[in-house]
């Protein structure tokens, strides 16, 4: 007869790999999505390409929260973080699509992977938790880590297009931290639905004065980005929903693999080897960022356990 701990243990270990397996196939889904996002500003503009973000995969996540929540729910919102939430995300997808015309996948993707290390520099300001000087070495190496793709003549700090980018993991730090806020109080189908409705009206506003007609060949290429973009938040929801976030945050880096099989299948560009050892640094900083923050986590479980 199998001990009540052990089948706990098996059922929680079954748990996080499923999580896991969830987690790698988001990434994979938003780097199909990112794909499509390049495809199309090769032919329209960075905010009209923003729009149909939102509005590509607002009928599907609508479907998604009337299957789970109910639509009434979604009306009990903090308006205030939600419109800010909105606002930035205008931002963050528009300044990324732009960076998408010029640079490959690959290296837009290392520039992004700042991305986590800007979220635990600003929840000392924003959410005043304590970051020790071990963590904050971590940040210190990573953004070392950009400035070696960002360097001066390469891709770089002269770049438009990788400080657009730089703009956009600055912009999706400030969200993820609001996220954290508006969990307290907010269904997570309200912050993506409403995420995808002011992204739609507010990137489609911005858009109106060069709105081009969508041509009839890149049809597919809207109804793919708003599959994409609904299912991976489907998928990035559930796998959270399993596993520890501690354990699922570094699988996000296996997008640095598909960026650059994305590149080459489709642009014919590889990243340059510079490229490779910025991410090299940016990866180890995060990596190390995500294992200082869980051993952290479990050190104060302990704490609070002892008698």
């Amino acid at each position: 007869m199998d001990h009540p701990r052990d089948t706990a243990s098996e059922e929680r270990t079954r748990r996080q790999r499923r999580a896991m397996l969830l987690m790698l196939a988001c990434v994979l889904v938003f780097c199909l999505m990112d794909a499509a996002l390049k495809a199309l500003v090769a032919h329209y503009p960075p905010f009209q390409v923003a729009a149909l973000r939102g509005a590509s995969s607002l009928p599907w996540l609508l479907a998604w929260a009337a299957a789970t929540t109910g639509l009434r729910p979604l009306l009990r919102a903090r308006w205030s973080l939600h419109l800010l939430r909105g606002a930035i995300g205008v931002m963050m997808m528009a300044t990324f699509v732009y960076a998408l015309q010029t640079l490959p996948l690959s290296t837009a993707y290392t520039i992004f992977f700042v991305a986590p290390l800007l979220i635990t520099a600003l929840s000392v300001p924003m959410l005043r938790e304590h970051v020790g000087p071990r963590r904050w070495t971590a940040i210190a190496a990573g953004f070392l880590g950009v400035l070696v793709v960002l360097r001066p003549g390469g891709e770089g700090l002269l770049s438009m297009a990788g400080l657009a980018v730089l703009l956009a993991a600055l912009g999706y730090a400030v969200s993820a931290i609001t996220v954290r806020i508006l969990a307290r109080t907010d269904s997570t189908q309200s912050m993506v639905v409403w995420l995808m409705v002011f992204l739609a009206l507010g990137a489609g506003a911005l858009a109106l004065p060069e709105w081009r007609e969508i041509r009839g060949e890149h049809a597919w290429l809207v109804v793919g980005l708003g599959v994409a973009g609904a299912l991976g938040q489907y998928l990035i929801t559930e796998a959270f929903r399993l596993g520890e976030a501690s354990l699922l945050a570094p699988l996000e880096y296996t997008a640095l693999v598909w960026g650059v099989l994305l590149d080459v299948a489709l642009w014919g560009v590889l990243p340059r080897p510079v490229t490779w050892l910025g991410a090299a640094i940016i990866i180890a900083s995060g990596l190390y960022l995500f294992r200082r923050e869980r051993v952290l986590e479990t050190g104060s479980a302990a704490a609070q356990e002892e008698p």
